[in-house]
């Protein structure tokens, strides 16, 4: 599962990137930058979930510890 996240978040960052460069600073809301944005946001919401997905398995191992 670990190797799943870290590749989710990986690509997540790659189309960050990606979307970064076609965003238009003079009008961030017009056109292809709007989509930009929303790729740039939920790239952002695939990483946040994917942490809070590694930080459950961690609970969830150490709750089988004790």
């Amino acid at each position: 599962m670990k190797i799943f996240t870290l590749t989710i978040i990986a690509i997540a960052i790659c189309f960050i990137g990606i979307n970064a460069t076609k965003v238009s600073f003079r009008a961030p809301f017009e056109g292809d930058s709007s989509i930009a944005l929303i790729g740039i946001f939920a790239s952002l919401c695939a990483i946040v979930l994917m942490l809070i997905l590694r930080t459950s398995y961690k609970i969830a191992e150490k709750l089988k510890e004790k």
